[in-house]
Formats: C-alpha cells, sequence, structure tokens
C-alpha cells in the first residue's frame, strides 16, 4: 500500500489515463444552465444560492446535504449516465477532475472484466472434465499401444455383454478406465459374442487389444473357473456354472453330502477353496466339488492344522476372511477371536449375525437390528463361542492367521475407513467406543460409502 497523498502528484508524475479511455465528463460537475432558466427546488444550485442569500430554510439545506452527500445510489447513477451518455466537456474542467472519472472508468472496466472471469472459472470448475471430455482435451481413456505388461485373469459370465466385460476388463487392469472398452464398441459399432470363461490377458492394454484377445481361443482357458475368497458355498457353485459348461442343479446336488468328500461338517461352507480352477474335459461336478476339498486340505496341511481341529479353525478363517479389510490385519483379528472366546465372552461379528439372517451380501457394513437379534446357531450376539459352521470359504492368508494369530491383549477392532480399509484395535471398551465415534464420523461424511 502507498501512503502517497493524490494532491501530491503532477501531470509529469502520472500519465493522463484519458488520453487513453478519451475524454470523459465528471460526474461531480454540473453543465451550465441558461441563465433565463429557474434552478429547480432542492437542487444543489437552488440550495447554493439560497445559501448565498442566506434564505435557504434548514430542513431545504438537509435535504440539499443528503442529496449530495447521502445519495450513493443517485451518485452512481450519475456516473453510469455520465460514461454511456458522453456530452461535450466544459473548457473549464480541471485535469484533476477528469482523471479521476477516467479512474471510476477503468475501475468500472476491471470490475466487469473480473466479473467475466470469476464465472468462466466458476464454469470451468464446475463442468470442466466434461468439457474437456466432450472436445477431447482431456487424458486419453485408454492406453497407449505397447504398454501392456504383466498378466490378468478376466472372467466372463454367461450373459454378460459388452458393458459388463468392459467392467471385468477394467477390474482386472487391463484397461484403462471402466468405460473406455464398451465405448469403443459402440462407437465403432462392434457386435461380438462374448464365450463364458476365464481369459489370460496382459495388464494396460489397449481396448482393440483387449477385444481381439477376448476372440482369440489360446487365451480361453477351458472349463475354467476363479473362485474369489469369502465365497459361500451358494455363490461358489453359482459362479462356477456361470464359467464351466455344468448345470447349477448338478452343482447343487454334488453338495448335499459332505461326507461323500471325507468331510465331517453339517455343510461344506468354508472347504470349497477360493482359487484359479482348470478343469479337464468332461469333469462333472462331483469331480469339481472334489478337486475344490482337495485344494483346502493342502491349505491346511501347509498351515499346520490337525486333522480334529480342521472344522474350527475354518470357521475362525472365515470370519478373519470377511471382518479383515486388509491382510495385515488378518493376525491382529485372529487374536482378538481368540481373545475373546478364551475370556468367555460373545464374539458379537457383524458377519456372522448377517449370515445367519441372510444379509452377508446385503451391501452394507452395518448389521440390521433384525439381523443382530435374530437367534440362529450362527449369530454371535446371541450364541456363545463360534459359529455352527464357516460362514464362507476362506483363502490361504486366513487359514494361516487362524492359526498363528499376532500377539496382544485386543478385545475390539473396527474398521473407521472403509475406503482405506483403515482398522482401529483396542483393549479397553472406552478405547472401542472412541473408535466407533471415529467410524460414524467418517460415515456421516461419507455417506454413500455403504456404512
Amino acid at each position: 500500500m502507498s501512503d502517497r497523498s493524490e494532491s501530491a502528484a503532477t501531470p509529469e508524475q502520472e500519465p493522463e489515463l484519458h488520453d487513453l479511455f478519451g475524454a470523459l465528463p465528471d460526474p461531480q460537475v454540473q453543465t451550465p444552465r441558461p441563465v433565463d432558466q429557474p434552478a429547480a427546488p432542492g437542487s444543489r444550485r437552488a440550495a447554493r444560492a439560497a445559501a448565498a442569500a442566506g434564505t435557504a430554510a434548514p430542513a431545504q439545506a438537509e435535504e440539499s446535504a443528503a442529496s449530495v452527500e447521502g445519495d450513493g445510489h443517485h451518485g452512481v447513477h450519475a456516473t453510469l449516465e455520465a460514461l454511456f451518455h458522453h456530452e461535450a466537456e466544459p473548457a473549464a474542467v480541471p485535469k484533476r477532475k477528469r482523471r479521476r472519472g477516467c479512474l471510476i472508468a477503468l475501475l468500472i472496466v476491471f470490475v466487469l472484466v473480473g466479473g467475466v472471469a470469476a464465472g468462466g472459472l466458476w464454469v470451468w470448475n464446475t463442468y470442466g472434465d466434461k468439457i474437456s471430455d466432450t472436445l477431447g482435451w482431456g487424458p486419453s481413456k485408454d492406453y497407449e499401444a505397447g504398454q501392456a505388461t504383466g498378466n490378468a485373469l478376466v472372467t466372463i459370465n454367461k450373459g454378460d455383454g459388452g458393458h459388463q466385460v468392459s467392467e471385468a476388463l477394467y477390474r482386472a487392469g487391463v484397461t484403462k478406465t471402466s468405460d473406455v472398452f464398451y465405448t469403443m464398441m459402440v462407437k465403432e459399432n462392434i457386435v461380438n459374442t462374448f464365450y463364458p470363461g476365464v481369459y489370460k490377458l496382459k495388464q494396460k492394454m489397449t481396448a482393440a487389444d483387449a477385444l481381439k484377445a477376448l476372440n482369440d481361443p489360446k487365451n480361453k482357458m477351458q472349463n475354467s473357473a476363479v473362485i474369489p475368497e469369502g465365497y459361500t458355498v451358494a455363490e461358489t457353485i453359482e459362479r462356477i456354472s456361470k464359467s464351466v459348461d455344468v448345470p447349477l442343479a448338478d452343482l447343487q446336488a454334488a453338495v448335499q453330502n459332505p461326507a461323500d468328500y471325507g468331510v465331517n461338517a453339517p455343510s461344506l461352507e468354508g472347504w470349497l477353496f477360493p482359487a484359479l480352477y482348470e478343469f479337464g474335459p468332461g469333469a462333472t461336478a462331483k469331480d469339481i466339488v472334489s478337486t475344490m476339498v482337495k485344494r483346502t486340505r493342502d491349505s491346511l496341511a501347509a498351515a499346520s492344522v490337525p486333522a480334529a481341529d480342521e472344522q474350527r479353525v475354518l470357521t475362525i478363517a472365515s470370519i478373519i476372511q470377511r471382518e479383515a479389510r486388509a491382510e495385515a490385519d488378518f493376525y491382529k483379528v485372529s487374536r482378538v477371536i481368540q481373545n475373546r472366546v478364551a475370556q468367555g465372552m460373545k464374539l458379537q461379528m457383524d458377519s456372522t449375525a448377517q449370515y445367519g439372517y441372510g444379509e452377508l451380501h446385503s451391501g452394507s457394513a452395518s448389521t440390521s437390528d433384525a439381523a443382530q437379534n435374530d437367534d440362529n446357531p450362527w449369530n454371535t450376539y446371541v450364541i456363545d463361542g463360534l459359529p455352527k459352521t464357516p460362514i464362507a470359504n476362506p483363502g490361504d492368508k486366513a487359514i494361516d492367521a487362524a492359526m498363528h494369530p499376532a500377539d496382544g491383549p485386543w478385545l475390539y477392532f473396527v474398521t473407521v475407513n472403509l475406503d482405506t480399509g483403515e482398522t482401529v484395535f483396542s483393549t479397553t471398551y472406552a478405547e472401542h467406543e472412541a473408535a466407533v465415534k471415529q467410524w460414524q464420523d467418517w460415515c456421516k461424511a461419507n455417506p454413500d460409502s455403504g456404512c
């Protein structure tokens, strides 16, 4: 900020702004009236004349002062009138006042230009991405040719069309965005039949190259299926039926009797190991189930699980698989489960209550009141100890964690950020309540997150 007063400037020191914008009338300088035209009552000239003669009434003087000093709206109106209704400037107008009028004009220009710029900035901040996409200014949604690397497995299910395949390619890391593959098909009017199965592709492929790879029989694994960790028996056999040419009804019949596979348990829940499978030609439903049970036994052996403890370990591992968000937390969740059982506490695991009530895949991390209070042999809010059976099919990491829990005194845990999987482990109930509050605050700030 400058402390120089305006009166200190001289014409030699400051440029004449009116030379740039043209001469502008000063809104405070009145155009002389004809001598024979009387001044209007209440006008500035009438007030001055009355004051000089000593005849102005106090009220009239006050009105005159208000019109000069207090009527800001009138002053702005006069300024705009002077700007946009240009008249000849009286010869006697001092340069100082002309410069002041030009400064006002320059200020108005700056305000108008600034308003347009601010409006443009708002539009860009609000719709910039869409504008860029429409005009092709933004980054490409497709990978460039020659970037393909590594390996990726893509599962196509029966009935999948271009939209579903486009999503599957993106989830497997094949394409850069979830819609680039489908958009390419629509734009180029491509009609393609997608056959169910598992395909071996590369990561970072262009959409066009991904389509070629899906249509190359060499990339399709015959009689193959990928089963994710945490699937139930019902979900597992449904996925197999969509990838392998075996009827769902045959698979449903094949899982009815666990004793057929040497399993001493009420059901095969937890025994159909999650993995990539490629079955031989002509494999029956029982061949498929037998292969998966054998793979589970291999994992139990690798974790040194005694035969007498297989069902118990699989039950704990299934809870770990459903509850832990990050593999780094598997061993701590295992410790919480076993600490609570050892101290005679109810497990109170949401996943078990949801499984027993049939809402394990409801899309919400929270348990409904109905599920939490339902009296069934899986609801650990109601029963003591472990649930009746496993609640899902655990993978290698969860089975190992069930056998080798981390050392620690924790009795509680809660995931406080569903996006990152950040989980807080607590020893006291007060600490747990504080962590629950942290989770509730996150859910309020992220209402569409699946809390």
